[in-house]
């Protein structure tokens, strides 16, 4: 027969050892537990993420928490990603080409902060439009114009999914604005700018050759030889031309900088109970490791005054260096030159009837 004593013990024990299995072994698997995290990128950085920023970003939140990240990614056109976030794909982090696109996704209500209130406005990455010509530069291309003389043939994606595209065509039409001022010497009324602009954006269009969906493919299009001038980001060319791919970048006097935004999608980072660690992604992209990453491939400093990254190589500076603000900002320029009635619309359907 058990004495009080003896049952008091049991009891005690038991309630230890209730404790001993769900409280401390729960804590202990959930530091060492496996988070995910989904990330909708597009194309073009695809090789910084996957060699660079997503390893540092493991190890970094691995000696932070204990815990492993295991990132899913997806890597398309700008345009394309977004729509696929609107669409139902759950990403908690969206890193595009344009802002524009990220607007998309906060009008759709997924995005839910202000994500402009984040370091350079939440600008993750910086470029500019260059033109790439093959090796010893057959054409003799200086700039844009000469990408419009005929026989030139060109290559650029397609503004309906690319964002990088968009890009292009905004750095050609800004162009034009800047050479219409550079031939008159002084100020022109902007009726008349915007006539020489449509113009140069007419004469480039007759010449493109191949219209891809995204960046990443009208490189590789160039790269099987089509085309005699690919318009792209700098940054798709410089690690090519590094690595010794035949060849040669030319950045033309007037074009245009490009920022490029990362944002945590709230909506489905919430979901996934993801959002600490969809927030510190994003924090991460703006911190000194994940900037060197996008600079040892290509990108240039965000802060456009700097010549020279931190790799040392000194880019060229454009003589008329203009920004998307400069241009109304990015509503006024896509309903202007994308919308419907837009510029840059008209042009391909004249251009497509001839």
């Amino acid at each position: 027969m058990r004495t009080t004593g003896h049952i008091i013990t049991t009891l005690v024990l038991s309630v230890l050892t209730f404790w001993g299995l769900f409280t401390f072994p729960a804590a202990s698997s959930h530091a060492a537990e496996t988070r995910d995290l989904i990330l909708a990128a597009y194309s073009v950085p695809k090789e910084a993420y996957e060699r660079h920023i997503i390893p540092a970003f493991q190890r970094y939140w691995k000696q932070k928490t204990g815990q492993d990240v295991r990132v899913r990614s997806s890597y398309g056109a700008s345009g394309a990603q977004a729509r696929a976030i609107i669409g139902g794909f759950d990403a908690d982090v969206a890193v595009l080409s344009l802002e524009g696109d990220v607007d998309q996704i906060t009008k759709a209500g997924l995005i839910t902060h202000d994500w402009r209130k984040a370091p350079h406005g939440g600008m993750i990455s910086a470029s500019v439009v260059a033109l790439g010509v093959r090796k010893g530069n057959p054409k003799g291309v200086k700039g844009w114009e000469d990408a419009a003389r005929p026989g030139v043939e060109v290559l650029y994606p397609n503004p309906k999914t690319s964002g990088g595209a968009m890009w292009d065509v905004i750095a050609i039409y800004g162009a034009g604005l800047k050479l219409a001022e550079q031939r008159a010497g002084k100020p022109v009324a902007p009726e008349a700018a915007a006539t020489q602009a449509v113009d140069l954006l007419t004469r480039i269009q007759r010449n493109v050759k191949v219209m891809d969906k995204s960046g990443r493919e009208s490189v590789t299009t160039f790269e099987r030889g089509v085309g005699d001038v690919i318009v792209t980001y700098e940054n798709e060319l410089l690690p090519r031309v590094k690595s010794g791919r035949p060849y040669e970048i030319i950045v033309p006097a007037e074009t245009v900088w490009i920022e490029n935004p990362a944002a945590v999608v709230d909506t489905y980072a919430d979901r996934h109970k993801a959002r600490d660690l969809a927030e510190a992604f994003v924090t991460f992209l703006h911190g000194p490791e994940a900037q060197a990453a996008f600079i040892e491939l290509g990108f240039r400093p965000l802060d456009r005054d700097v010549a020279a990254p931190a790799s040392g190589t000194a880019l060229p500076q454009p003589a008329r260096l203009f920004t998307i603000a400069e241009l109304g900002g990015w509503d006024q320029v896509s309903t202007k030159l994308f919308g419907p009635q837009g510029l840059w619309t008209k042009i391909v359907e004249d251009v497509s009837r001839k």
